[in-house]
């Protein structure tokens, strides 16, 4: 665990927590509406709002991109491996929540591609949080104000790393 003693142990430990938390928020909840939800039923929550209803996604983003979930795959995949590799020197709580939800939920989707039907690599995001002309889920909402946090941070100076320290021989 070297690498980790380059950075404050700290505020990673912060960073995945945060992250554990979103993994856990959204996979439970999935795991609700795949039990709860049938196809095409929409449940009012805040109506006319917010509804909930059950879709598999297998793109993106507005469901861009189906042909192609094997990309999405590697991209969750890369984002992970990069949250981990830039976290290695966090200098601030905000950014360790704001990678946190990051990660959270780039590794929540990245299990949904991997574990999920139609196959290993090729699964379907579960979304079931209806928002009208979209359709998402905790891990969206997570990730959505994860570059929200990122971009406020960035804008208000907050340096993500702190300056590398000397190895000592």
């Amino acid at each position: 665990m070297a690498w980790l003693a380059r950075g404050s142990s700290r505020l990673y430990g912060l960073m995945v927590l945060s992250a554990v938390v979103v993994l856990v928020a959204d996979q439970v909840t999935k795991f609700w509406a795949v039990a709860a939800l049938s196809g095409g039923e929409r449940l009012a929550v805040i109506p006319p709002l917010i509804h909930f209803r059950l879709l598999y996604n297998a793109g993106a983003a507005f469901s861009t991109g189906t042909g192609v979930t094997w990309v999405f795959t590697l991209a969750a995949a890369a984002a992970v491996i990069g949250v981990l590799y830039i976290a290695r020197r966090l200098a601030s709580a905000g950014w360790a929540f704001g990678l946190g939800a990051l990660l959270g939920g780039a590794v929540s989707h990245l299990g949904d591609r991997l574990f999920r039907e139609p196959g290993f690599a090729r699964g379907h995001v579960v979304d079931f949080i209806d928002y009208g002309p979209f359709v998402g889920n905790v891990a969206d909402i997570a990730l959505f104000c994860a570059c929200v946090a990122m971009m406020v941070l960035s804008l208000r100076g907050v340096p993500l790393a702190g300056a590398p320290r000397e190895e000592s021989a």
